[in-house]
C-alpha cells in the first residue's frame, strides 16, 4: 500500500495542474478536467514511476506529455518576467482598486492545485525576486498589495496552494496584504514585527 501510495505521488508531481490521479484497484485513473476527458493506467506502469529504471520512466512521463497531461517541463519565472507582472498588477491595482482587483482574481489564477506541495526553496526564491524588483522599481516601491497579487497569480498559476491574506491592524490604522505558501510570506505578515489581525483570505483561483 505504502509503495502504491509513493507511486501515486511520484506521478502526481509530474501532471499539469488540471490533471488528478486516483488509485484503482487495476491500476490508476488520471482525470483531465480541462478536456474533460479519462486516461487509465496499468499497476504496472504506476509502480514504474517509484520503481522503474530511468528509461522506463522518461517513457511514461514522454506518454504523458502527449496526452496532454503532463507539461514538457515546470519552468520557472524570469526575474523579467517578475518584474513585468509585478508593474502590471501595481498598475491595475491603481487604476481599478484593490477589491476589485480581488474580485478579478480568479481570471488570471486558475483553480486547479497540484497534488505535490509548494517547495519552500523555490518559494523563497520567488519571494527574493518580488521583493528585489518591487524595491528597484519607483512605480511599485515596496507596495504590500502589488506584491502579495503578484506572488499569489504567479504561484497559483503554476498549480501550487497559496492563500492571500489581507489583514489590519487598529493602533495606529492600517492595512497590509501577503500571500502564504510552504510556511513563507511574500511579502512578510507582520512588517516591522507589527501585527495585523487577517480579515480576508483567498485560496484557490480568487474564491
Amino acid at each position: 500500500m505504502a509503495e502504491d501510495t509513493d507511486a501515486l505521488v511520484a506521478m502526481a508531481s509530474i501532471l499539469s495542474p488540471h490533471c488528478r490521479v486516483t488509485r484503482m484497484s487495476n491500476g490508476a485513473l488520471i482525470a483531465d478536467w480541462k478536456r474533460t476527458r479519462f486516461l487509465g493506467m496499468t499497476t504496472t506502469d504506476v509502480q514504474k514511476f517509484s520503481e522503474g529504471d530511468r528509461e522506463e520512466r522518461a517513457e511514461l512521463v514522454a506518454c504523458l506529455i502527449r496526452a496532454g497531461c503532463a507539461p514538457h517541463r515546470r519552468e520557472r519565472h524570469s526575474d523579467v518576467g517578475i518584474g513585468l507582472w509585478l508593474r502590471g498588477v501595481h498598475l491595475l491595482i491603481r487604476t481599478m482598486g484593490f477589491g476589485r482587483v480581488l474580485r478579478m482574481l480568479s481570471l488570471a489564477a486558475p483553480d486547479y492545485v497540484r497534488a505535490d506541495l509548494p517547495d519552500a526553496e523555490e518559494v523563497g526564491r520567488l519571494k527574493r525576486a518580488v521583493q528585489s524588483n518591487s524595491r528597484r522599481s519607483w512605480l511599485v516601491n515596496g507596495d504590500c498589495k502589488s506584491e502579495a497579487v503578484t506572488a499569489f497569480i504567479l504561484l497559483r498559476r503554476r498549480g501550487l496552494k497559496a492563500v492571500l491574506h489581507v489583514g489590519v491592524r487598529e493602533h495606529p490604522f492600517a492595512l497590509h496584504a501577503w500571500t502564504s505558501s510552504a510556511g513563507l510570506c511574500i511579502p512578510d505578515a507582520d512588517p516591522r514585527g507589527h501585527a495585523f489581525t487577517p480579515v480576508l483570505a483567498i485560496d484557490c483561483g480568487g474564491q
